[in-house]
């Protein structure tokens, strides 16, 4: 389990591993983003301007499902439009949490793998009755980096909760940065996932050691 420090420990209480996200973001897919800073510019817009800008539909959204999760109230800010949207998405989300029986059992729990050095916050819930791990995201497109996060969270959970095993599959929601659509998919298991995020994670500390080579 993780510790109460900032960031993720080993049980020795005293060596720092890296999270899941840290790991992908070293190997990001940038493709998507480059596109859209791209198609921005050609609209003589500023991308920075437009990611700090007011939140998004797809924002809003996930905001308001993180606080429905944890049964907090939540607050509706922003454009009128942009709330509009956020607010029919929530709504499909209610619609399937409903439909699925959603019961979300661990929320935001961190863990950490001593056999693969990586820790990770995850979500898991029950979904018909059956144990799933999911993730929430507010982009627009569905990327590889997701099904590997998701493959690295199963990875934690298997170590840390062998009695427990996942016999949901896993589950991506998405929100339309956009349009603020919702969308979820569902994968009965992700071995090749898990399989890449190992790679990236054995990368991870491969390259850690070139650097030191290049001072």
């Amino acid at each position: 389990m993780a510790t109460q420090k900032k960031g993720y420990f080993l049980n020795d209480g005293v060596t720092k591993v890296p999270s899941v996200t840290t790991i992908l973001g070293r190997f990001k897919e940038s493709g998507g983003l480059i596109h859209w800073a791209w198609k921005l510019g050609m609209e003589q817009k500023d991308y920075r301007e437009v990611r700090d800008s007011a939140a998004d539909a797809g924002t809003l959204a996930h905001e308001a499902v993180e606080a429905y999760i944890k049964n907090l109230p939540y607050s509706w800010k922003g454009q009128e439009e942009v709330i509009q949207k956020a607010q029919k998405a929530f709504g499909a989300f209610k619609e399937w949490a409903d439909q699925t029986q959603l019961k979300i059992t661990h929320s935001e729990i961190p863990l950490v793998s001593e056999k693969y050095r990586f820790g990770g916050t995850l979500d898991a819930m029950l979904i018909n009755g059956k144990r799933s791990l999911g993730d929430w995201k507010s982009s627009n497109a569905l990327y590889t980096d997701y099904l590997c996060q998701l493959g690295g969270y199963g990875i934690l959970w298997e170590e840390n909760f062998p009695d427990m095993p996942i016999d949901g599959g896993y589950v991506l929601v998405r929100f339309d940065k956009e349009f603020g659509d919702f969308t979820h998919k569902w994968w009965n298991e992700l071995d090749t996932a898990k399989k890449m995020f190992l790679n990236l994670r054995e990368a991870y500390e491969l390259e850690k050691e070139l650097k030191k080579r290049i001072k």
